[in-house]
């Protein structure tokens, strides 16, 4: 049995816990606040991450709020579990953990997962993805269930610009059916935004072709496509005429595809991402929804 800290006790942190008790380990959920999640009493929450002995980490805080965990967490293995860049450095959650904590070695979880449905056991995949083939191997097989079907990547950096892209992706495609503008357009919007996460993925040193796996391909048809998805929900809100002000009041959980589409486009200058930064100028109100696609319409025309 593998002594498991959970860090972060939203919708995600909750789901993992329940997932890596039914896998038959010793699980504890560090928790700022009461969990809102009914948890089982195998699943010990607790306040003080210090106290904890863990063989392993699984690190579900937002990426936002990830700087200021990760100076407390424990000495073992550590699992990034969220999904963005950070606003004010443009790093990637690994790239926090190997700025902040060398001395952990680290790996990366993404994949098409929404947490409700993980907590109910219901069947799904992601990637394990981590330059350390021992640790991924180790925490793929720790992980994976009957109903949890998890994967080896070796492509860290690709897995994570495909969990981070993909949400802002979905703000667009959330945006074209909002506005009535049709499934043909969401289609080619979606396709093409696949072409933005492989060319960003190659620049900050990944493989274009990680985004036809779990963390590009399968995350963006599962966030593109539900209204589950926060992302989605709040793009079609803002192609109903919502403001973005009044889409983020109403809602207490976080939607990660906001502050991460204005540090994608930043940590992506020079390379050519249309849609991503499309999406930036709508959330920071720099231009609407309509000359938004009109200006995507209009680039010139090139071969696929």
């Amino acid at each position: 049995m593998t002594h498991i800290l959970v860090v972060g006790a939203g919708a995600w942190g909750c789901a993992l816990a329940l997932h890596a008790s039914s896998a038959g380990h010793n699980v504890a959920l560090w928790a700022h606040t009461a969990p809102r999640a009914s948890l089982p009493e195998q699943v010990t929450v607790i306040h003080d991450m210090a106290r904890s002995a863990a063989d392993l980490l699984l690190l579900a805080v937002p990426v936002q709020h990830m700087r200021g965990i990760i100076a407390h967490l424990p000495a073992a293995p550590v699992v990034a579990c969220s999904k963005g860049f950070e606003a004010t450095t443009l790093r990637l959650p690994l790239e926090m953990l190997a700025e902040m904590r060398p001395d952990l070695p680290a790996a990366v979880l993404s994949g098409p997962n929404f947490a409700h449905e993980i907590a109910a056991q219901r069947p799904a995949a992601a990637v394990v993805a981590s330059h350390d083939a021992e640790l991924r191997e180790n925490v793929a097989h720790c992980l994976s269930t009957h109903r949890f079907r998890l994967y080896s990547g070796a492509d860290p950096v690709g897995v994570q610009v495909g969990g981070a892209a993909k949400n802002v992706i979905a703000i667009a495609a959330g945006a074209v059916i909002g506005a009535g503008l049709g499934e043909n357009a969401r289609a080619a919007l979606v396709t093409r935004g696949l072409v933005e996460l492989g060319r960003l993925a190659q620049a900050l040193g990944g493989q274009s072709a990680t985004m036809a796996g779990l963390s590009g391909l399968g995350d963006l048809l599962l966030t593109c496509t539900s209204s589950a998805s926060r992302n989605y929900d709040l793009g079609f809100r803002l192609g109903q005429g919502e403001t973005l002000a009044d889409i983020l009041a109403s809602r207490s959980s976080v939607t990660e595809g906001v502050a991460t589409a204005p540090a994608l486009v930043a940590r992506g200058a020079g390379v050519d991402l249309p849609i991503c930064r499309a999406v930036a100028g709508l959330l920071a109100g720099q231009t609407s929804l309509h000359q938004a696609m009109s200006d995507l319409l209009a680039r010139p025309r090139g071969n696929e």
